[in-house]
This record gives C-alpha cells, sequence and structure tokens, in this order.
C-alpha cells in the first residue's frame, strides 16, 4: 500500500464505527461533564486491563514488520494508568480492582491476534487518546473536581506536541508492509476495536446510569466532531 493512502484509508473506513462511538450515553454524558466519580473509576480500572493486553502484545511483536514502526515507547499508557489506579484504590489497587464483562471480552480479543490484527487496536486507542486526551482530561478534572490529580492516562509527558506526533504516526503506519488485502483485514479489525470500546462504555454507563442531558447533543456532537477532525 503506498505512502499517504493506509492512514487516510483507515481513518475513512472507520468513520462510521467513530461515529457510534462517540455516540454511546456514556461519552455523551462525559463530554457533557455529567462524570460520575465511580463510572469514571471503572473506567480507568477497565483501561488498565486493556492497556496491560495491548501493550503486552506490543512487546511480543516488537520485531515483527507490522508492529515495531509504530511501537513508540512515548504512547505507552500502563505506566500512568497505575498512576491513576493507586490515586482512586490506594496502595492495594491491584487487589481491589476488577473488569467488566466487555472488558474481558476486549482482553481476550487482543491476546488472541497476531501482529497484523494489532495494528488495527493499536490505532483506533492510542490515536484516539492523543486525539481527545487534553479535551477529556479537561472535562474530568472540572467534573469531579480532580485539581490536576488522578488524570495520569491523559498525559503524555514524552510528546511535546501532539499534531506533530499523530504525523509521525500516520508515516509510520504508511510505510508499514501492508498490501491492500492486508490493508482490508486491520481496517475490519480496527472496527471491530470500535465496538469492544462501545461495549465497555454501555456497560460502565449500564450499570452505573445518570442522566443524559439531552439538550445539549447538538453541542457533544459538535466538540467530539472537533476532536475526531484533529485525528
Amino acid at each position: 500500500m503506498t505512502l499517504t493512502t493506509f492512514s487516510k484509508k483507515i481513518k475513512k473506513d472507520t468513520s462510521k464505527s467513530h461515529s457510534m462511538a462517540e455516540n454511546t450515553g456514556f461519552v455523551t454524558n462525559f463530554l457533557a461533564g455529567v462524570v460520575s466519580k465511580e463510572s469514571y473509576k471503572q473506567l480507568i480500572a477497565d483501561f488498565y486491563f486493556i492497556y496491560t493486553a495491548l501493550e503486552e502484545q506490543v512487546e511480543k511483536f516488537k520485531d515483527d514488520p507490522f508492529i515495531a514502526p509504530i511501537a513508540f515507547d512515548e504512547l505507552k499508557r500502563v505506566p500512568a494508568l497505575e498512576k491513576d489506579c493507586e490515586f482512586y484504590w490506594g496502595e492495594n489497587w491491584r487487589n481491589t480492582i476488577s473488569p467488566t464483562d466487555a472488558c474481558r471480552n476486549y482482553v481476550k480479543r487482543v491476546k488472541k491476534i497476531n501482529a497484523k490484527f494489532l495494528v488495527g487496536h493499536h490505532y483506533t486507542r492510542y490515536l484516539g487518546d492523543l486525539s481527545g486526551g487534553q479535551i477529556l482530561k479537561n472535562i474530568a478534572n472540572k467534573s469531579m473536581g480532580l485539581n490536576g490529580e488522578g488524570l495520569a492516562f491523559y498525559e503524555f509527558e514524552n510528546i511535546s506536541s501532539a499534531g506533530h506526533f499523530k504525523n509521525r504516526y500516520r508515516t509510520a503506519l504508511d510505510n508499514l508492509p501492508i498490501t491492500w488485502s492486508d490493508g482490508e483485514l486491520i481496517i475490519n479489525e480496527a472496527n471491530y476495536a470500535f465496538k469492544l470500546n462501545m461495549d465497555v462504555f454501555d456497560e460502565i454507563g449500564s450499570s452505573r446510569p445518570f442522566p443524559l442531558l439531552s439538550t445539549m447533543r447538538g453541542l457533544l456532537q459538535l466538540t467530539w466532531g472537533a476532536i475526531r477532525s484533529k485525528k
């Protein structure tokens, strides 16, 4: 697949899944600043399990030609999530947190796939984190009165410019040894990764419900649309 082609194609061909994910009740409430602390804590716990599996797989395939070019150390989230878990649950957090059923399914999938399919999950999670991280960080901080604490997940200390780094990431994607058939498989898996994310959001939202601010829905979609346009 030629340079600049795949990064554009995967963005285009996952746009529907992206739109569906952004319109889950949990995400729209989050963007409205209606964030229950218990819901957010469960999200952090689920992210810990998901990123642990994801980064273990990246390490496993670090020399594979599909993974090596995008295995940027700057993106690693597990150390940040460990800090957040300790903030919310204390020193004994490892014996306290547990994943949702949807998270278990997500982790199972990540552990099962090969390097080629892993590209789809890597793209879906990390580029999304870089694109909307600061906005979501500010919303969580304000809505839960965190005073800047418990938000390490959104802080990429070794990335000075998210925009420049995303361009670097896209270039790496475009230089992967991907055939057209490979590209279709990876895009299909990326769409599945969005579904797995939606399942997590839906389970957290349904088990820890809070009211949806329907009158703000248009504003929320505009806000998230701004995030997407930067991805």
